[in-house]
């Protein structure tokens, strides 16, 4: 997409009456959004509101979707369609992107899997996708929900890949998302200790670990992207999940990763921690 056609989509989410929205075309490459599919949206909405303190509210694509809200901020979207469309129990993450088809086209030729999409959700696009070790994730091109930049500073949600070979996933997913080029505004990477770490304006907004850098890959991990939310007690999260049929994979003082009733895993950390 040239800089013309950028710069209009800039100005068309500014003009749809929704103060303070970004378009994914000036933050491409960042994550932007994390969603779950569920196989059942009132147990699902029961279990993260005890655990997480989350409220809700409808989103426009209908009954089936609901948006999260962390004090106030939305946080992430519950997609009750795993049963109806056949699809995994799972959170993944979201990427913007400044052309849902390119980038889709790009993950091909680089061996990734296009499941789902591009399709137009207004007001934008989206798409499904799997890099080629197989961990899911999405793109989407187009307007960014409002208060946007308030859910990337106060960071409710950050994600990690778990992978067996970093450098290769960050060559994939720079080539697919345009990361480190020379566009304005484009994420940066770099490597430090043993992960790919990804910043978009100064801020690590994602994490790509394997192990040493210098070990071999590992072919007992499932290449995944984990989604982490910011909490202020980890340990009172840890006894809700368990009250509530949530199930405990492991726990640390700042860190546990869990696992819904459903079936979704998912990390739970200190705030501050990233």
């Amino acid at each position: 997409m040239n800089s013309d056609s950028n710069h209009r989509g800039t100005e068309n989410a500014r003009h749809r009456g929704t103060e303070n929205a970004i378009s994914s075309h000036s933050v491409f490459g960042a994550p932007c959004w994390v969603s779950l599919t569920s196989r059942d949206l009132p147990a699902t909405e029961n279990f993260y509101s005890a655990v997480l303190s989350w409220r809700w509210r409808t989103a426009k694509l209908g009954d089936h979707f609901r948006i999260a809200l962390a004090d106030g901020v939305p946080v992430a979207g519950i997609a009750g369609v795993a049963s109806l469309w056949q699809m995994a129990v799972a959170w993944t993450p979201y990427f913007a992107v400044s052309d849902a088809d390119a980038a889709a086209s790009r993950a091909r030729e680089r061996g990734g899997t296009v499941a789902v999409g591009p399709l137009s959700f207004p007001p934008g696009r989206a798409a499904l996708l799997a890099d080629r070790h197989g961990a899911s994730f999405g793109i989407w091109e187009g307007a960014l929900f409002t208060d946007w930049e308030t859910w990337r500073k106060a960071a409710p949600a950050f994600i990690r890949l778990h992978t067996r070979d970093a450098f290769d996933a960050a060559i994939f997913y720079g080539e697919v998302l345009e990361w480190a080029t020379e566009k304005p505004g484009c994420c940066e990477v770099h490597y430090e200790g043993n992960e790919v770490v990804l910043r978009s304006e100064g801020e690590v907004v994602a994490r790509i670990s394997s192990g040493a850098l210098e070990a071999a890959p590992d072919p007992t991990i499932r290449p995944h992207w984990q989604v982490h939310f910011s909490v202020s007690d980890v340990a009172a999260c840890v006894d809700s999940a368990q009250h509530h049929g949530g199930t405990i994979l492991t726990h640390q003082p700042h860190e546990a990763v869990l696992r819904d009733p459903d079936g979704a895993q998912f990390t739970i950390t200190s705030r501050g921690e990233r």
